[in-house]
């Protein structure tokens, strides 16, 4: 049974910082790419920051370029999102997600609001 479990969600004042983790189970974690999503209401998924499988090959959304950083441990299937200088505007539900050609998984997600 696929499973990706998110936690590290939270409120956190403009400035601040929160890890966000994502533990993966299922399936052969180290062989799919591994991605971050972020929705708010009313508006597509976005996708935040990506890593590939060997985790050589990373990628950031304009928006949180210097500011968050993906990245991913093979021995205990787990990717994490470090975001820091956080903004009002980076309030969203946080998705993890795995991908491998046709294979698309998704977690449940976790609320992340910045406000003071």
């Amino acid at each position: 049974q696929v499973q990706l479990v998110e936690s590290g969600g939270g409120l956190v004042q403009p400035g601040g910082s929160l890890s966000l983790s994502c533990e993966a189970s299922g399936f052969t974690f180290s062989t799919y790419a591994m991605n971050w999503y972020r929705q708010v209401p009313g508006k597509e998924r976005e996708l935040v920051a990506s890593i590939s499988s060997a985790g050589g090959g990373i990628n950031y959304a304009d928006s949180v370029k210097g500011r968050f950083t993906i990245s991913r441990d093979n021995t205990k299937n787990t990717v994490s999102l470090q975001m820091n200088s956080l903004k009002p505007e980076d309030t969203a539900v946080y998705y993890c997600n795995a991908r491998w050609f046709g294979y698309n998984y998704w977690g449940q997600g976790t609320q992340v609001t910045v406000s003071s």
